[in-house]
């Protein structure tokens, strides 16, 4: 099966404006992403993006960039033009957000592996929280899942709620927090790209609850890694802290 990595990337954020040419111990982030995305053994990687300091940006450095519209309400919906772009549509795509600059090729591997599966149209990680800062940190989105692995639901808020000694993080239920990489069968795609805002969706400002609310399964895969996802000017500090302790 064909395989793509695209990296959906805006100038635009809210909480951190320019965060994909923010600099990491002298590397912009975008290009950590592109970098870590590359070496999965991918058959195609490239950025999608609708802002020209970004696409002048990943072409200095020799990377691939598809430009895109600025009327692209998400990154989903980014990826599915930047693919209509290219002349051969890979089998699966990956989506490894522009603000994991430490993603590990072994994991976007993990993604890549379930989405070989006939059963599996999405995919996506989580690893084991295990701090109460993490857990009730809203720029963290916690996960829960069934007995196989899919997705019930994801927040912004603490799920599943503890009611007793809630100053305690507890062995049991565990908590996950999802990590920014999704894998889609190229159909799959396709039709979560046409879905309409949900209500779940739009109170918690997460794309993926527009999925499960139109009943499409994901499959949500645990690992170890302790990954920094870069949010606020806060988390590149502590990236850089992270980085020079390594």
């Amino acid at each position: 099966m064909n395989t793509a990595a695209i990296i959906p990337a805006r100038f635009a954020s809210t909480r951190f404006p320019g965060k994909p040419l923010a600099i990491i111990n002298g590397v912009s982030m975008i290009q950590r992403v592109y970098d870590q995305a590359c070496s999965s053994g991918l058959d195609y990687v490239a950025v999608a993006t609708d802002d020209s300091r970004i696409y002048d940006h990943v072409k200095s450095f020799g990377g691939e960039v598809i430009m895109t519209s600025e009327n692209c309400i998400n990154g989903t919906e980014r990826i599915a033009e930047a693919i209509a772009h290219l002349d051969s549509k890979p089998d699966i795509i990956i989506n490894i957000q522009g603000d994991e600059p430490f993603i590990l090729p072994q994991q976007i591997n993990m993604v890549v592996k379930a989405l070989q599966d006939p059963g599996t149209g999405i995919a996506t990680l989580k690893k084991r929280i295990d701090s109460a800062q993490e857990l009730n940190d809203p720029n963290v989105v916690k996960v829960v899942t069934d007995r196989d692995d899919f997705a019930l639901y994801f927040s912004r808020s603490p799920i599943p709620y503890k009611r007793d000694d809630k100053e305690t993080l507890p062995d049991f239920p565990v908590y996950f927090k999802h990590l920014g990489v999704y894998g889609y069968k190229t159909n799959i795609l396709m039709d979560i790209v046409r879905l309409t805002e949900t209500p779940l969706q739009k109170m918690e400002s997460l794309e993926q609850l527009c999925w499960l609310e139109n009943g499409f399964l994901i499959k949500v895969l645990e690992t170890d890694f302790q990954s920094i996802a870069i949010d606020t000017p806060e988390d590149l500090e502590r990236a850089e802290e992270w980085l020079t302790k390594k």
